[in-house]
């Protein structure tokens, strides 16, 4: 079965009902995620004129993201995914719609974008997959840009050997992927690798990564910046702690208004 057609039969019959918003229940709710996990990472590129959102899902960062940008360009494999943000986001008029099929970004043009994101999806992309989007980031990406991509770092925990998984897998993520191949994949590409943090995202070993990236900004950091972060889940925590004691507006019935980081002046 292609790509495409298992991701649409994910997507169709996968309960939607809260947007996506059932994975952000660790940091009690997805402004608490954004706010406190996402947002102070990826800060520095933001404001941003053009914006490209890799597989947004139904809108959890989009509805953030929309607002710190120009253009705002969202592209993801499954059909159901993009009707459900051209929906949702009717009234925001930067946002282009994409439907690729899982790993082709040739509809958008040469030099574009000024900051590529994607969170909490292509943790389940396979290597060919990554390495397919990255060869085309350099095309795409203007001199000077950005991205921040969450991906697997399973494969880390791979023998090589045998071939055998030597984690428990707990969320579904791809264990052809990790860190060592991201930054190799943007070696071969023609892009740069800032930071790479990998993450214990819900478990006791480091399952996930963070790297960010940048086309034409290689002087900022000429070695890639190598974390290790057991301890991320403590910013769940943190954030759920302070959603529980701080926000009134669920218990009072108050529509929330602001998006973090709007605030920003472009």
């Amino acid at each position: 079965m292609k790509v495409r057609e298992c991701y649409d039969i994910f997507a169709r019959n996968y309960d939607w009902s809260n947007r996506g918003d059932e994975w952000s229940e660790p940091w009690g709710g997805t402004r608490y995620l954004w706010s406190i996990t996402i947002f102070p990472r990826i800060q520095s590129f933001l404001p941003s004129p053009h914006i490209l959102e890799i597989a947004p899902g139904f809108g959890r960062c989009t509805q953030f993201l929309k607002d710190l940008c120009d253009r705002l360009t969202v592209v993801d494999i499954s059909e159901k995914c993009i009707h459900a943000c051209q929906e949702r986001f009717r009234d925001s008029g930067n946002i282009s719609y994409v439907l690729n099929d899982g790993k082709s970004l040739d509809i958008i043009p040469d030099q574009s974008i000024d900051f590529v994101f994607s969170w909490d999806s292509l943790v389940h992309a396979d290597n060919t997959v990554m390495n397919a989007y990255i060869k085309q980031l350099p095309r795409i990406m203007k001199p000077g840009a950005f991205g921040f991509i969450h991906h697997s770092n399973l494969a880390e925990y791979v023998d090589r050997s045998t071939g055998t998984l030597m984690r428990k897998d707990l969320h579904s993520r791809d264990e052809t992927m990790d860190s060592f191949l991201f930054l190799q994949y943007c070696n071969e590409s023609g892009l740069h690798c800032l930071v790479q943090e990998k993450i214990a995202w819900r478990c006791n070993y480091l399952n996930d990564c963070f790297s960010v990236i940048t086309y034409g900004h290689d002087n900022l950091r000429p070695q890639c910046s190598q974390i290790e972060n057991y301890r991320f889940m403590e910013e769940a925590a943190f954030a759920r702690f302070v959603s529980k004691t701080y926000d009134f507006r669920n218990q009072m019935n108050i529509e929330d208004q602001n998006t973090p980081g709007s605030c920003i002046t472009k």
